[in-house]
């Protein structure tokens, strides 16, 4: 048996020969499996940034939609005594009530905003950065579809605001994920953190 094995030898294989198998770096390989396993987590974060932008444009416009059917030409309600209340009103220019006059121009930046956040969304791997640029994507389409859709006209529309704090300026919960969303966007930028999941450090 020995002598038979001998003779027909062992398999010239790297296994049969202690060695390792090599590992491809193509696209099967180890380089190959990090990508592909880095689109599914990019397209893990682009979902989170739509779903928190429908579910803050989508809680904006139910509010909208309540305030304006039941708070409109009624008394203001109190929430908080004199410190909060609920109290509509129609607001022509940006968030709290700033630049009455520039309506347009306002519609404008909002509708420029949503098109560089759907461009950044392709480069998007980092999840703060989606929660981020997800409310800001749902504030904007909120103050946008009232431009757009309400009266004195198309772009020219007025804001439904309806959160009325004592000693400030009345605003809604799109301008609410706006600043949210900004004020996050402002730490992630300080601690280094940059959409694409890099951190640098200056």
């Amino acid at each position: 048996m020995a002598e038979a094995e001998r003779i027909i030898g062992t398999p010239d294989t790297p296994e049969a020969a202690g060695a390792e198998p090599e590992q491809s770096s193509g696209p099967d390989g180890p380089e190959g499996q990090e990508s592909t396993g880095a689109r599914p987590r990019g397209k893990r974060r682009i979902a989170v940034l739509f779903a928190v932008a429908a579910f803050a444009y989508l809680l904006d416009l139910v509010s909208k939609m309540i305030v304006v059917a039941k708070l409109e030409h009624h008394e203001p309600i109190e929430i908080i005594g004199d410190w909060l209340k609920f109290e509509a009103i129609r607001n022509a220019g940006a968030a709290f009530g700033f630049g009455e006059a520039f309506t347009v121009i306002f519609t404008v930046i909002a509708t420029a905003v949503i098109v560089v956040i759907a461009r950044l969304a392709r480069k998007l791997y980092s999840l703060p950065w989606a929660i981020a640029l997800g409310l800001l994507l749902g504030g904007a389409l909120g103050n946008l579809t009232d431009r757009i859709f309400r009266s004195p006209g198309v772009f020219e529309g007025a804001v439904v605001d309806f959160i009325a704090p004592k000693h400030f300026a009345v605003f809604n919960l799109a301008d609410s994920a706006i600043v949210c969303g900004g004020i996050l966007i402002v730490l992630l930028s300080f601690k280094g953190l940059d959409p694409d999941g890099t951190v640098h450090k200056d």
